[in-house]
């Protein structure tokens, strides 16, 4: 699993340093911080008057796999009891070793976190309402999925409550460093912006808490701070470190000129640059992320310990040419230098295997042998350029640049310098894409203790000479966080992409804590099995499936089979299931590396992406490539790259259906007027759709903007998106299942820091367009919007912050899965969840047979809810000041019962839907026949829908009459009219339960009523 994950994730990071890309301007504007927080206080006004707000969610999970880490604060007192940031997932805090969690940060107005700190101020760590707690919000890694923040949080009450103290508009909050003395005065470190420049960049200083801050170090607006250390037995000398890093959809140079390193000698008022030319650390534009580490060196005398700073560099830089001679030979002696300056007879003297070599080494397609190359190169059919064109991508320039990655050196404060510490390469490391990682730490009580992380965590017990790996089984690639236990050696705990490891041998052997729901999910869909399945690709944990029913629990780590599956390794990406079989599944991991897999045991993958021709150029695939399945027939599925491709027999065969639909690969302009091509591969398809009235009218988006569509399978394509705004992202394209014109789009601008709501329909194929949902949050980036497959009124849209629905085609809008109550994700805890975090939504789906919605969330993995009642709410219906649902069925059990006095009983209970015009009480009445009322009890229920709890208990005062009933319609329903006279009795926990039959729900709202039956089976 993890070499897909490593070998692409450098595929796609891979920078180029031979020159400094020149900064372009934004062509569009980014959304500024105030915008943000206005945008904020319209989705909470949307949760409040919600009339959905109370329709119920469950997390299903998976949680085996948990997510990424972003850091962690443990208490030394006491490690048992710490805090784990999460980089979508919201803050946790633990006081069981990790053995459960309680979620903090779900109703913030962001969930995204870089960084935890905190003032740990109770010695009872049960009892952590002391804790001071800031969290830094916009997560420090600079992935296509980081999202941004909004500044710094602070809690004086063990994360009950928090307050936004500021930094709003630096979005990515790398460090926070705690005074150790005094609670008031504390340190930023500010990446900034992600996608654009700002100013609001550097390091940052409040000594009142956080009521104000000052700006202390400023490099330029490409440049942030993405370390700061304290030296705690000198709290007014501090060392930070500064990156250079652009982000472009094309392009991404995570190194440059302004990374380096400061010290500070007066409580971070002023910073002097000490990793200057004459250091001895790496210069140029070859200098990427660094990380910090303060040891602490013994001195004679029981004296206080010399401060030493160690650092790790993302170092970028070229090896020189010697080296570069030493790395390990590729598949095929044909470089593609040589075949750009190799005529047509010098190729076709080359012998059999070495243009096989080749043509395997470069993809060909199998149907490419060597003898029919040579034979159509004397044919003058094709050329040495031909071949050179074919392997020509646009985003691939990068591919063969040799570098040093990693390293780590120690500064000298007296002589003012950093020394390497070790002589051998640390290859791997980093590899290409050390942007996301570049952290150090070292032991507090062995100054030679060094880690690195990276993509292992390895370690030096000499002082940075030599160094292992300790990435050992049960522990996931791909490391964020580390902490060292200073009271007890070998003690670490390890945040990475697979959730949070620890060890107590210094990384021999480790335990995971993973029980939390963590899935940064890309795309879900589901099959047609009793119960149905749900499927979905997930950032850094390949792609997995389970039951739509299942409930989180623990119980997997004894039985060692979990509900959930993984089927593919990587970054999980889209997946369609053919529901003929509900076993055929197409999926895959980044950039378009597709199979199609049977979840049946025993099959193997077999892989399906489609290849360009000779004479063609290579084509470009979306680090989330789409592909889509025919509803007509499930034979035909489609894949985009830049065209869009189809294939009538499950992948085996493609047929290129379309042009390139994109604006081109995108060019840029190095600062030696130098025009090249980005190093990530753009003007590629992000979306398509075919809709469900005709086949072969399929739309598809771009990264760059396009809307495309074709009317007859292919043949002819029209551009239908200039009239919308331009250069954003195409998120969703989706044709009406209920008016063959009518298209709904969804752009997106979060590639260029802007935050805006942009969502549009079309009644005419695309013709002209109308701006809809214009009352969501206007700062609040759309991911997908979906149309429900039965009530033509309704439309779903998963944003950057949650879930909301229309019922009338797209006018208003109302938030969906979000509670007022601000109630916590209790199916953390093992319990049903009520509500979503305010979370990314990536994707969504409605079960056809099942009238369920299946959200995919980027943080905190799926979560199902029941539509039933929603695609009811018709214009008629909303206009009824009281209208009641169909109730459930329900079995009969044994109700009451206990079986273990050891064991906690779980008492039967259904749920009573009903929808009511204004807030208020409804009197509920059960009924037997028409007059004998059995249980009754009032409700507060607010407007809109409303789920009543009802435990299926009947009041003891109508025992006699309830049971004649039963007993006189025993004996008229027995066949010799002869009965066994009926004796209720309490069950064990002392409550009488209603018998199997049919029963009446009577509601009364200020006199007016509706009823439903309940019917128990």
């Amino acid at each position: 699993m993890k070499f897909f994950s490593i070998l692409f994730l450098s595929f796609f990071a891979l920078n180029q340093i031979s020159a400094q890309f020149a900064i372009e301007a934004n062509p569009i504007e980014s959304t500024n911080a105030a915008e943000r927080a206005k945008s904020y206080i319209q989705h909470q006004k949307l949760a409040e008057q919600s009339l959905v707000k109370n329709i119920p969610f469950r997390s299903v999970g998976p949680w085996v796999q948990s997510g990424r880490v972003a850091d962690l604060a443990v208490d030394e007192k006491d490690p048992s009891h710490f805090y784990v940031a999460y980089a979508t997932g919201g803050l946790f805090k633990t006081v069981s070793n990790g053995s459960s969690f309680e979620p903090l940060f779900d109703n913030q107005s962001v969930i995204t976190l870089g960084h935890v700190a905190v003032h740990f101020g109770s010695s009872d760590t049960r009892n952590s309402k002391n804790d001071i707690i800031w969290a830094g919000s916009g997560e420090q890694n600079s992935s296509r999925s980081s999202y941004a923040g909004n500044g710094i949080y602070k809690s004086s009450d063990g994360g009950k409550t928090f307050t936004n103290t500021g930094l709003a508009e630096t979005q990515h909050i790398s460090r926070i460093v705690l005074h150790p003395t005094d609670a008031n005065t504390v340190w930023v470190a500010a990446l900034g912006h992600l996608y654009s420049p700002n100013k609001e960049r550097g390091i940052y200083k409040t000594i009142d808490g956080g009521k104000t801050w000052k700006q202390t170090l400023f490099v330029d607006e490409n440049t942030g701070a993405v370390d700061l250390v304290i030296d705690k037995n000198n709290p007014q000398t501090l060392y930070a470190s500064t990156w250079s890093r652009t982000r472009r959809a094309w392009n991404f140079y995570g190194n440059g000129k302004g990374s380096g390193i400061y010290k500070s000698i007066d409580g971070g008022e002023n910073w002097v640059l000490i990793s200057d030319e004459k250091s001895g650390f790496p210069q140029g534009i070859g200098s990427g992320r660094i990380g910090l580490s303060i040891g602490y060196q013994p001195t004679a005398n029981s004296q206080q310990p010399t401060a030493i700073l160690f650092t790790v560099v993302d170092n970028q830089n070229t090896k020189p040419k010697k080296e570069k001679e030493n790395r390990r030979k590729p598949k095929s002696d044909i470089t593609k230098e040589q075949l750009k300056k190799m005529s047509d007879n010098e190729f076709m003297k080359l012998d059999k295997k070495a243009i096989s070599d080749f043509l395997e080494a470069n993809d060909f397609p199998e149907k490419y042998k060597s003898e029919d190359i040579v034979a159509q190169m004397k044919a003058g059919k094709i050329s040495t350029q031909t071949l050179y064109e074919y392997i020509d991508k646009d985003d691939d320039g990068f591919s063969n640049t040799s570098i040093f990655q990693a390293e780590v050196y120690r500064f000298d404060d007296a002589a003012k310098n950093f020394t390497k510490t070790h002589t051998d390469d640390l290859d791997g490391i980093f590899s290409t894409y050390g942007y996301y990682f570049a952290q150090i730490r070292v032991d507090p009580s062995d100054i030679n203790k060094l880690y690195v992380i990276g993509t292992r965590l390895i370690k030096s017990d000499d002082g940075g000479k030599t160094w292992k790996s300790i990435t050992k089984d049960n522990v996931h690639w791909d490391g964020h966080a580390l902490w060292i236990d200073p009271n007890r050696s070998g003690h670490i705990i390890y945040g990475n992409d697979g959730g949070l490891n620890m060890s107590y041998d210094d990384g021999n052997t480790w335990t995971k804590c993973n029980s939390l729901p963590l899935a940064q999910f890309y795309h879900v869909t589901v099959d047609m099995k009793e119960p149905y399945n749900v499927y979905g690709g997930i950032q850094d944990n390949g792609v997995w499936f389970g039951p739509s029913t299942a409930k989180p629990n623990n119980r997997w780590q004894e039985s060692g089979d979990s509900e959930f599956k993984s089927i593919m390794g990587g970054d999980g990406m889209q997946t369609m299931v053919d529901t003929r079989d509900n076993t055929t599944v197409y999926t895959g991991y980044q950039f378009g590396e597709s199979y199609r897999i049977s979840t049946v045991p025993g099959k193997k993958p077999k892989p399906i992406k489609p290849k360009h021709d000779l004479g063609e150029k290579p084509l470009r695939f979306n680090w989330q490539t789409p592909i889509l399945l025919s509803q007509f027939n499930q034979d035909i599925l489609y894949y985009g790259a830049n065209r869009l491709y189809r294939s009538m027999n499950k992948g085996d065969d493609w047929e290129a259906i379309s042009p390139d639909l994109t604006n081109g690969a995108k060019k840029i302009t190095t600062e030696d007027k130098k025009i090249v091509t980005g190093n990530v591969p753009y003007g590629t398809l992000t979306c398509i759709h075919e809709s469900p009235l005709k086949f072969g009218l399929i739309y598809v988006g771009t990264d760059d903007g396009n809307i495309q569509i074709t009317q007859d399978g292919g043949v002819n394509w029209k551009k239908v998106s200039d009239k919308l705004p331009q250069n954003l992202w195409v998120s969703r394209v989706q044709a009406s299942a209920f008016d063959k014109p009518t298209v709904y789009a969804s752009l997106n601008g979060y590639r260029w820091d802007n935050f805006g709501s942009y969502l549009f329909v079309s009644k005419n194929y695309g013709e002209t367009w109308e701006k809809i949902g214009t009352d969501l949050p206007q700062s609040e980036p759309i991911n997908v919007v979906k149309e429900d497959p039965k009530n033509e009124n309704i439309l779903y849209v998963g944003t950057d912050l949650g879930l909301y629905v229309s019922m009338d085609k797209g006018k208003t809008f109302q938030a969906f899965g979000m509670n007022d109550e601000k109630k916590e994700s209790s199916s953390l805890s093992g319990r049903s969840s009520t509500s979503l975090p305010n979370v990314p939504v990536h994707d969504l789906v409605i079960h056809p047979r099942d009238n369920e919605i299946v959200v995919a969330t980027h943080g905190r993995s799926f979560y199902i809810a029941s539509v039933n009642e929603l695609q009811q709410l018709t214009s008629e219906n909303l206009k009824k000041d009281l209208l009641a649902f169909d109730i459930k069925k329900i079995k009969q059990s044994s109700w009451g019962k206990i079986f273990d006095k050891w064991e906690p009983n779980e008492d039967p209970k259904i749920e009573l839907p009903l929808y009511v015009a204004n807030a208020g009480k409804v009197r509920v009445s059960i009924k037997s026949g028409k007059d004998l009322v059995l249980n009754e009890f009032t409700r507060d229920v607010t407007a809109g829908m409303n789920y009543l709890d009802y435990d299926l208990t009947f009041d003891e005062k109508n025992l006699a009459k309830y049971q004649s009933i039963l007993n006189d319609a025993a004996k008229e329903n027995s066949k010799d009219g002869s009965k066994n006279k009926i004796e209720l009795k309490k069950a064990d926990n002392e409550k009488f339960y209603l018998q199997k039959g049919k029963y009446t729900v009577v509601y009364d709202k200020d006199g007016e009523t509706s009823s439903k039956d309940l019917i128990i089976e």
